[in-house]
């Protein structure tokens, strides 16, 4: 391509991995001869105009780091609050900046939601290459995406302490793991974590299942129960004794599948309540929460967001338009983000772990 001027921006929540996203673009911006701008705080920072120059000091040392150094925000430039005004569609002041700084391209870094949004902007004549991360696994179209692997090991690595303490006081604990729409997540780290019972929003859960599970575990002479579940798993009925869908679900809709984590875990800490009611034996609830999205992202993470960021910069060079960076195996491929925006990857029933759960034993509630 030779000269050129790469926009590029994180949106949604924060994860593991998006440092080495941005560096990875970056630099191999940089080995082509472009030269890349960063949007502060989302697309926000688009509209705004908000931007900084990423040269080889701004990307210097970030591999490692947790979080975003532009910084991100759950607006969508087709619904900015505006204070004292209310919320404007800001599509054109979009178009305007993008233009404006003469861009060949905009990098947008998100999830789910930030792929409906990027969709929108390519409509509106922005070329837009996407990198898919969130700590849900949910982007459709790729077989994984950054910040998952770092996540999952946290939240595995929960489980393992949570173990001791459950043997230690003979109690049920309930551990609550992100995911409101896709169960990857619980799963994963479930299986990694050695959880006993793991509940998934893709198989509603029958409670009466998951009591006699636990009090099988006691019959057998186990000193405690380690129960994984998905912020979004909901049982068959919201019979008495069962947690209701009340409020406390929000399914993110319209953002990044991991984005809505300020909704206070009622529905699980009603199922603790629950399984202690049902079982008689003392039960527990915690919830990771944003522990499971910060911090130093793993190695695997590291390396997958760099893979992402440098095949980008490829597909600039190629001339690539309105595409998402997707992980294929060992290698990358180019998916329209028309074919991506609006959708979410969610757990196939027959998928390998799912069965690998039932032949340990593992019980899912159905």
């Amino acid at each position: 391509m030779g000269t050129g001027l790469i926009g590029i921006l994180t949106a949604g929540g924060d994860c593991p991995g998006l440092n080495a996203g941005i560096r990875a673009v970056g630099k191999a911006a940089h080995r082509s001869g472009m030269q890349v701008i960063g949007f502060l705080d989302g697309f926000r920072g688009l509209v705004e105009n908000r931007t900084v120059r990423l040269d080889d000091a701004a990307l210097s040392g970030i591999l490692a780091t947790g979080g975003t150094i532009l910084g991100t925000s759950r607006d969508k430039p087709h619904k900015i609050p505006v204070p004292n005004v209310g919320t404007l569609d800001m599509r054109p002041m979009a178009v305007e900046n993008y233009n404006g700084n003469h861009l060949d391209c905009l990098v947008c870094l998100g999830g789910d939601g930030t792929m409906k949004n990027a969709y929108r902007l390519s409509k509106e004549g922005l070329n837009i290459i996407a990198l898919p991360k969130t700590i849900d696994n949910d982007v459709p179209c790729t077989d994984t995406t950054f910040g998952f692997d770092t996540a999952m090991g946290i939240a595995a690595e929960a489980i393992d302490r949570l173990h001791t303490t459950a043997d230690s006081h003979h109690r049920v604990i309930i551990v609550e793991i992100m995911g409101h729409t896709a169960g990857w997540l619980a799963l994963g780290a479930g299986l990694a974590g050695g959880a006993d019972v793991i509940l998934l929003p893709e198989i509603p859960y029958d409670i009466d299942k998951v009591t006699e599970a636990i009090l099988n575990r006691e019959r057998r002479g186990k000193r405690f129960s380690i129960v994984a579940v998905a912020e979004g798993a909901l049982p068959l009925t919201a019979d008495e004794g069962s947690p209701d869908d009340g409020d406390a679900e929000n399914d993110g809709s319209d953002g990044d599948g991991d984005e809505d984590d300020s909704i206070l875990p009622t529905r699980t800490a009603l199922l603790a309540q629950a399984l202690q009611r049902r079982t008689g034996i003392d039960a527990r609830f915690t919830a990771l929460g944003h522990l499971q999205r910060g911090g130093t992202p793993s190695a695997a993470d590291r390396l997958l967001a760099t893979r992402l960021g440098t095949t980008c910069i490829d597909y600039v060079e190629q001339g690539m338009e309105n595409v998402m960076v997707a992980v294929d195996g060992d290698g990358c491929k180019a998916v329209s983000l028309k074919k991506v925006a609006g959708r979410r990857k969610l757990l196939p029933l027959d998928h390998p772990w799912i069965d690998a759960a039932r032949r340990l034993g593992i019980a899912l509630g159905d």
